[in-house]
């Protein structure tokens, strides 16, 4: 398992590059990364939250079946996605992050995407997703461009938020997994 990074390191607020599919041991870290975010318990995890600012994140939705029955549960890793498009009505749910343990603030997005992306065989993709698969995918890519879900949310919430926030940023947490500050 990989240690995840939280708010707070200066990995989280980079622009990510691009990578080709020549990136060193790339198909052991993709491994890793899944590993990772099942045993953190999340449904996304891009690069930047294990340390390394490159275009890459993974996802699986599966955990979310029961609470949305009717959306098709998405696994994928994507390299070098760009969100084309943004569109259909806005979308409010509560977030949470792996990088922001214990915080959940709703915030809106989009319900609908269109990706470019890039899959494991290096095939160029475009997908048009919806509902809650196109959150994971807008949270995630917001990681990729140096955001994080609580820059999205008012600044009265971030003023409540402050305290927990700095304790996040100074490893002040408890969480199950590895983490570095």
């Amino acid at each position: 398992m990989l240690p995840i990074y939280l708010l707070g390191n200066p990995v989280l607020r980079r622009e990510s590059k691009e990578i080709d599919l020549d990136y060193p041991e790339l198909n052991e870290l993709i491994e890793n990364m899944f590993e990772t975010m099942y045993k953190a318990n999340g449904v996304g995890l891009a690069a930047p939250q294990v340390g390394l600012n490159i275009r890459l994140f993974v996802m699986d939705t599966n955990p979310y079946i029961e609470a949305f029955p009717d959306v098709a549960p998405m696994k994928r890793v994507l390299i070098n996605p760009i969100i084309e498009e943004e569109f259909g009505e806005p979308f409010t749910f509560a977030e949470g992050c792996l990088s922001v343990p214990e915080i959940y603030e709703e915030v809106t997005r989009k319900s609908e995407i269109k990706i470019r992306f890039l899959d494991l065989d290096g095939e160029e993709k475009i997908e048009h997703v919806t509902g809650l698969n196109a959150r994971v995918m807008q949270h995630e890519i917001d990681h990729l461009n140096g955001k994080v879900f609580t820059d999205r949310v008012s600044p009265i919430k971030k003023m409540i938020l402050k305290k927990k926030l700095q304790d996040i940023s100074a490893g002040k947490i408890k969480v199950n997994y590895k983490f570095k500050n």
